[in-house]
């Protein structure tokens, strides 16, 4: 393909709002199997499977989400990867630059194949043809971007006007200029001029073309990365830029930084199925339907409805009489809204935020790198939970100040620690764990273990836990 290493380099820091109450932030889209079994942070990762023309795959994310991310490396056999952790989101422009400054140290001639983690992409053999074309671009020094070939004149993307053919690159071109969200005529006028393409967040950037042009327009967020690299600090799968440096960044887009200052832009046009699953509306459009235009999941009976995006992850969802309308349930909530506001559940979730709700960042089941736990009733001074804990992991050695805790063994083997006793639990088995008792639990066994956890005191908030001993790096200075 090309005489330089290819480096995949995949964002995934974003929340995901605007398909709430579904995603999260502590568990948010990429994460989801919104389509199939996999998520899609899951088909980011296949994309670069088995592909010897491509370095090893370097994502940068949340701290959140760090457990997720190096389980599905674990789950789909990638033992050879770089997970970079930001201490806090930057948007896209100081994100790549950690990437790019990390590999530099090993590679300062690579390309970087720059995409987010929650695309969806069907036709994967018009995408590598376009990575192919686009590696041509960036051996001569053009920083690409690739742009979709629009079906609709869609006013929720920004949008590229491709100029004159890239000489000796067949197939890209110069850009003529970058254009923010248009409304609905000017995306119709875009979509008859055929010169105008969506804008997919998806970039090949050869290294030495973009640190000049960072020196050039934005010296600042890469020396601030540069630095933030040198000095990271490794914890166990992870590395952690250093804090301070990082978050003295701005917080700016590559696309404002850079691409659409530098003269050095080449866009390559694609129809290979892309969606960026950015809202409800988008799922709707690209998903199953049956015959009265509904997209269906879960536990859904429908009558004289149609174009409806009907999802339960909950309750059931019993629909008469409705049209173009979003129905989503989980455990907790239940969203209702035309699929026209689709691009406005952002604006809900934030009036959660502003009332000082948790459902922006929870789901009722709350995933941990030892398993999960769900709140299943609560009440004063009490509340009880069903535990999940995989085969092989074990929870923090821990104390709490504020509580005690009874564990039920519900099924599975438990292997308990209360101060200076250790000891096995089987099904049907409980025990109590004093205020204040340094405790661990573990399962030693081959299949996963639930236990019913009830809590009592006067505080039993996630954050009253003293740490002494973590598989996972969680201990509490």
């Amino acid at each position: 393909m090309t005489s330089q290493l290819i480096w995949p380099v995949i964002l995934s820091g974003g929340a995901g709002s605007r398909l709430w109450p579904a995603s999260r932030a502590a568990y948010p889209k990429q994460f989801l199997p919104l389509q199939s079994e996999e998520s899609l942070f899951e088909q980011t990762l296949r994309r670069f499977i088995g592909r010897p023309d491509l370095g090893r795959p370097v994502v940068v994310g949340n701290n959140d989400h760090r457990f997720l991310v190096a389980e599905t490396f674990q789950r789909l056999g990638i033992d050879d990867y770089v997970i970079i952790l930001e201490p806090e989101g930057r948007n896209t422009a100081p994100a790549i630059a950690l990437a790019a400054a990390r590999i530099a140290e090993e590679d300062p001639d690579a390309i970087l194949l720059v995409m987010p983690s929650d695309h969806m992409i069907g036709d994967l053999d018009a995408f590598y043809a376009a990575v192919e074309l686009g590696a041509r671009a960036a051996e001569q020094g053009a920083l690409v971007t690739f742009g979709i070939v629009p079906e609709r004149p869609e006013t929720g993307f920004g949008y590229i006007e491709r100029g004159d053919e890239l000489p000796g690159v067949s197939g890209a071109f110069k850009v003529a200029n970058f254009v923010e969200k248009p409304d609905a005529k000017t995306a119709e006028s875009y979509l008859q001029a055929g010169d105008y393409l969506w804008n997919s967040g998806i970039f090949m950037l050869p290294l030495v073309s973009l640190f000049e042009e960072f020196d050039r327009f934005d010296p600042d967020t890469l020396k601030l990365a540069r630095r933030a690299i040198k000095e990271r600090q490794s914890d166990l799968d992870f590395e952690r830029p250093q804090k301070e440096a990082f978050l003295s960044s701005k917080s700016e887009s590559i696309d404002y930084a850079i691409m659409e200052k530098t003269e050095r832009a080449v866009v390559v046009p694609v129809s290979m199925g892309w969606n960026d699953v950015g809202s409800w509306a988008a799922l709707w459009e690209m998903g199953p339907k049956d015959q009265a235009g509904n997209t269906i999941s879960g536990d859904v009976i429908a009558v004289d409805s149609s174009n409806n995006i009907l999802r339960s992850d909950g309750p059931g969802i019993a629909a008469i009489g409705i049209e173009d309308m979003i129905v989503v349930t989980t455990k907790d909530m239940v969203l209702v809204a035309p699929k026209a506001a689709s691009q406005n559940i952002k604006k809900l979730v934030e009036k959660i935020k502003q009332e000082g709700r948790q459902e922006h960042l929870f789901h009722t089941v709350v995933h941990r790198p030892w398993g999960s736990f769900e709140g299943t009733d609560a009440g004063d001074n009490f509340q009880v939970k069903r535990l999940i804990v995989k085969p092989g992991k074990k929870l923090s050695l821990q104390a709490h100040r504020h509580r005690a805790e009874h564990w039920i063994v519900v099924k599975g083997v438990a292997r308990v620690t209360r101060d200076d006793q250790v000891f096995d639990l089987r099904e049907n088995e409980s025990t109590f764990i004093p205020l204040g008792a340094k405790h661990r639990l573990e399962n030693p066994g081959s299949e996963p273990l639930h236990i019913i956890e009830v809590q009592s005191g006067t505080y039993l908030g996630e954050d009253d836990i003293i740490r002494f001993d973590d598989d996972f790096g969680r201990v509490d200075e």
